[in-house]
């Protein structure tokens, strides 16, 4: 029987639209119709992207380090390595443009993900018009996995309940598993997401490592989709929370780097520079950057330092030395499963950094890692470097970070360092393999020394798979590609780069570059940001940028300026920040994190941030209901934070004990709790000298109530400490407390506690002081 006719439908019957088979009555007079899956072209190779946070250009074997990476150095040997490919000089804005072509402060990342100041280039979350590499891959028929940092969501959106328009499942993935944060520990991470939830985890094993753990998940991503199609190809983005701080590594890495670097970060940069030079990255007779002398970004000569501080230098090195090693680990598994599957030679495999090497350290390093970021008019004694073990370096009871001097030697032959847009901050390593598609001929060293830019992954990799981009994105047209394909350069190795000019700006800092030259300012004073110091640099014969040549040409200088102008007004870098204080904003709405709230117990950890408004720079009360509790309860009533800084509340043996981590300094103070108390309630008041006054009330169910412990002149807990978020009834994930942890593990409390409830009080510190620190914090916890 033939099939009515569509045009039978009643004009006011709903729910056929765009069907494209044919409706009858019933099915024997109807043909079925199903819209078609995105189906990948044939043979469309699968593509990987490693990215690491942090790493400076010399970090690996291929572009220069002593340090064991033989699984990238073959993706090199296999491939090409990129000489002069650039970056932006922080993480967020580098994250933005590689996932979707669009220059950073286009893309709303002006800055790092931490603070919401209400202009256009700092939106601080992705707009509905970007498009973003793996929905364009999605569309193309990919499979789309994450894993690791993400640190695309503002913090305030990070809690249930907010917005998730910007997270990895809305952004394209299909699964994502990692940190939304833009730093973690490495042993203790304070939160992980599995798609689009918290992962409700108390306690980590005892081995366990987060560079393992993202490791595994990728490759059962990998082996998992496997398993259901043969066919179907996948692109994975494995952002690395190392190399950022604080340094943490596996003791079974960290002995192999044992005395290696006793020589000193002086002559490990001359050693870099000349195997930089025999592998071909730079010419011979090209000048290696001196040590940085300017002010604040100084490193003193290795010669000139103390026995005991080469001593503990050296094993700061040690310790980011092998976790590189871990990386390169990681990178090896991954080449292992795609060897297994038989997919190695058709996939395209990226391995770079977000942006350079840090000099967040200090020139001395630290071994309390928050502390170190709390700057500004803060009491005199404060420690930024809390003087613990040198054995300790590197373990999970430490949050280090390295001198520095270190920071300069992983930027070799560079000045400066990641925040700032000279090269030292922007040109990183890149390593590109795809042994199928642009296989290496026997004369090709595999260097390309043209210029490229971080917004030209998402074109060149589309190019290279031979893919398409959707013009719309949720309806709206998509806004438009900054980047340009490098395939040709891939490809033809003499080839002219597409890539001619590129503005680059960060906290006032400014860059533009064009063929061949670059005019870079050093941003100092923010009332005269908008009054740019302008130098001058033929950046293909000094790449290191050693020798000023603005004086000898002002008329380029003038030009390449009114040309940074320009770009800045294409691309929404306005206003510049004039006021720290303009930078740090906040949106109003978020005056309601400090409004009291009362948590159950058994209630998950909650989010750092949300966490943290309820007492930093503050009065605060804890007030903690019992339930007919007895000497027989026992357990922690409530903890924030973990061994980078903290607080913590617990009753054992009918004793209540708080004790107060200081960046890692512990003090505590004990008393019996009275019979038939019903609550105990900690009082934080805090002065404007940044310090805290700590007592512990206990109140029986006959209404009295007694101060029996106190704690007095803590410095308060502020820019990124407490790093874990408040739980109750348990201490989860990080210990405040080692020595409690390793007596009774988390020490979950019982039936007798009720609920906990923050009142917080008071704001004491002044706000010309808040301003100072939360700057910091917000530069650093990128």
């Amino acid at each position: 029987m033939v099939p009515q006719q569509q045009s039978r439908i009643p004009e006011d019957a709903r729910g056929y639209d765009d069907f494209d088979g044919v409706i009858g009555r019933t099915s024997s007079e109807s043909v079925p119709w199903w819209r078609p899956e995105p189906t990948a072209p044939a043979g469309a190779p699968n593509i990987v992207v490693v990215l690491i946070d942090d790493m400076g250009y010399s970090d690996i074997s291929p572009f220069g380090a002593e340090i064991d990476t033989p699984h990238i150095a073959a993706l090199a040997d296999r491939g090409l390595r990129l000489s002069n490919y650039h970056t932006t000089p922080v993480c967020s804005p580098a994250r933005a443009a590689l996932l979707t072509g669009l220059n950073p402060h286009r893309a709303g990342y002006g800055s790092v993900a931490n603070s919401d100041p209400g202009f256009p280039g700092l939106r601080l979350e992705l707009a509905d018009d970007v498009l973003s590499l793996p929905e364009i891959l999605r569309e193309n028929g990919y499979a789309t996995f994450a894993v690791g940092k993400w640190h695309l969501v503002r913090d305030a959106n990070m809690s249930p309940g907010r917005s998730r328009d910007s997270w990895p499942v809305q952004r394209g993935f299909d699964s994502y598993y990692g940190s939304l944060e833009g730093l973690n520990s490495f042993f203790y991470p304070n939160q992980l997401i599995a798609d689009n939830s918290v992962v409700d985890i108390e306690e980590y094993p005892d081995d366990y490592y987060v560079t393992d753990d993202l490791t595994d998940r990728a490759i059962g991503q990998i082996t998992s989709l496997r398993a259901h199609d043969a066919d179907k190809p996948f692109f994975l983005y494995f952002s690395h929370i190392a190399m950022h701080g604080p340094h943490q590594v596996k003791q079974t890495d960290l002995d192999k780097y044992r005395g290696r670097y006793s020589q000193g970060w002086d002559e490990v940069r001359r050693k870099r520079f000349d195997r930089q030079v025999a592998s071909g990255l730079f010419d011979p007779g090209t000048p290696i950057a001196e040590r940085n002398t300017e002010p604040g970004y100084d490193a003193p000569p290795w010669d000139e330092l103390s026995h005991e501080e080469k001593q503990r230098f050296a094993r700061y090195q040690e310790v980011y030395a092998a976790m590189v090693d871990s990386v390169d680990q990681s990178v090896g598994r991954i080449v292992d499963t795609l060897t297994e599957l038989g997919e190695l030679d058709n996939t395209i495999i990226v391995f770079t950094s977000d942006n350079g090497g840090t000099a967040e350290g200090g020139p001395a390093g630290t071994r309390s890692y928050f502390s170190q970021f709390v700057h500004g008019p803060v009491p005199p004694d404060w420690e930024r470097d809390v003087p613990h073990d040198e054995e300790l370096i590197g373990s999970a009871a430490l949050g280090v970070h390295y001198p520095r001097g270190w920071g300069q030697a992983s930027n070799t032959p560079f000045r400066f360092y990641k925040g700032q847009t000279f090269a030292g901050g922007v040109r990183v390593p890149f390593v590109l393999s795809w042994p199928k598609g642009l296989p290496r001929a026997a004369d090709d060293n595999g260097v390309r020394r043209q210029y490229s830019y971080v917004t030209d992954i998402v074109p060149t990799l589309l190019d290279l798979a031979g893919l398409s981009t959707p013009t719309h994105r949720r309806g709206k047209p998509a806004q438009e590609r900054d980047g340009v394909s490098a395939a040709e350069v891939l490809r033809d190795g003499t080839a002219n780069s597409a890539h001619t000019e590129q503005y680059a700006e960060f906290g006032g800092h400014r860059g533009f570059y064009r063929d061949g030259w670059k005019l870079v300012s050093l941003h100092r004073d923010p009332a005269d940001v908008d009054n740019p110091i302008w130098e001058l640099y033929d950046v293909t014969a000094d790449p290191a940028e050693t020798d000023d040549l603005a004086a000898r040409h002002p008329a380029l200088v003038a030009e390449l300026a009114a040309a940074w102008d320009a770009a800045a007004w294409r691309n929404t870098v306005f206003p510049l920040f004039d006021s720290p204080a303009d930078q740090i904003r906040r949106r109003p709405e978020e005056a309601r994190y400090g409004d009291p709230v009362r948590i159950l117990a058994g209630t998950s950890t909650l989010e750092r941030y949300r966490s943290s408004k309820l007492i930093a720079y503050r009065d605060f009360d804890i007030e903690i209901e019992l339930d007919e509790w007895t000497p027989d309860d026992a357990g922690v009533l409530v903890a924030h934070g973990d061994q980078q800084g903290g607080y913590l509340l617990y009753i054992e043996d009918g004793v209540a004990h708080v004790v107060f981590n200081s960046y890692g300094r512990i003090v505590r103070t004990s008393a019996e709790v009275p019979r038939g108390t019903d609550r105990l309630t900690l009082r934080a008041v805090a002065t404007p000298q940044v310090r805290w006054d700590l007592t512990l009330e206990a109140r029986t169910d006959d209404g009295q109530s007694e101060v029996i412990a106190k704690l007095d002149n803590q410095f308060q807990l502020i820019g990124m400490a407490p790093w874990t978020g408040i739980s109750v009834g348990v201490d989860a994930r990080g210990p405040v407390d080692a020595q409690l942890r390793a007596r009774r593990g988390t020490f979950r409390f019982g039936r007798a506690l009720r609920a906990v409830t923050y009142r917080p009080g008071a704001v004491r510190v002044p706000e010309s002081v808040r301003r100072e620190i939360e700057e910091s914090a917000e530069y650093h916890a990128d």
